[in-house]
Order: structure tokens, then sequence, then C-alpha cells
């Protein structure tokens, strides 16, 4: 719910109000800008977290790779392959168990996640910015001036 259907507030309001000055109206400078905002529509929206899938799959290789160097270098030495052979193996079979294993628990969390979404309202604003004076100083130039001509 937005603080303004909260508040009771109107549709127009300005952003940041803070303590009021005593001094006239006059006294403003010339280009004083007063930041509004207004409610251009309402809608309902369901939130809802989610895993980021990318980062479980790059965990999950990371994880398989360290199995596989782990299991190379802790089980004793096999006569017919060569130690990097035995790693790349394990290194292909790791990374992608590691990858789908990854894959499944992040599943998983989605689903359990998932069910917890929420419904809220939020507001579309529309931020203008209006001039308290429209007039230009009178001592500078309109129109650009080119200094190479």
């Amino acid at each position: 719910m937005s603080s303004a259907d909260q508040n009771g507030d109107a549709e127009t309001r300005p952003s940041g109000s803070g303590p009021v000055s005593a001094e006239p109206a006059g006294a403003l400078a010339p280009f004083a800008q007063e930041p509004t905002e207004t409610v251009v529509s309402e809608d309902t929206l369901v939130v809802r977290r989610s895993p980021k899938y990318v980062n479980f799959m790059i965990v999950g290789a990371v994880v398989g790779a360290v199995l596989a160097l782990l299991l190379t270098v802790i089980f004793p030495r096999n006569a017919e392959f060569d130690p990097a052979q035995v790693f790349g193996f394990l290194l292909l079979g790791g990374i992608a168990i590691g990858v789908a294993v990854s894959c499944v628990v992040a599943i998983i969390l989605d689903r359990i996640v998932g069910r917890s979404a929420t419904t809220v309202v939020v507001d579309r604003l529309d931020a203008n910015i209006t001039r308290a004076f429209d007039k230009t100083d009178p001592g500078s130039d309109p129109q650009p001036s080119n200094e190479n001509s």
C-alpha cells in the first residue's frame, strides 16, 4: 500500500517536503524549481523471490572440479592411466554432475521460496519540475553562439 493511500494525501504532492521558510514569495531565486510527483496509475503486482540459476550452476561446476581434484589426489595411482588422465576424466564427470545437482537444488529452492509470493500495490509516478519563474536572465543570450565563426 502506498504512503498516499495510508495517509490520505492528494494525488499531487511535493517530494521531500522540508521546513517552510518565512521569506516572502518575491525573495525566491529567479530559477527556483519545485519538483512534484503525480500518480499516473496504480497497479497490483505479485512479487516473489527466485534463485539465480547461473550462480548455482557456477558453484556446482566449481564444487565438481574441486571434488575431481581431491579424488585424483586421495586415491592411489593407477598403473594403466596417468594422473592427468584420471583428473581429466573425473573433471568431466564432476563438472557435469555438479551442475546437474546444483540445478536440482535451485529448482527445489525455487519451489519452496515461490510459495511465499506477496501481492503489492505500486504507484507509477510522473516527476514534473515546474519553474517558479519562467523569466530568463536579461543578460543571457537566448541563442547559442559559435566561437569559431
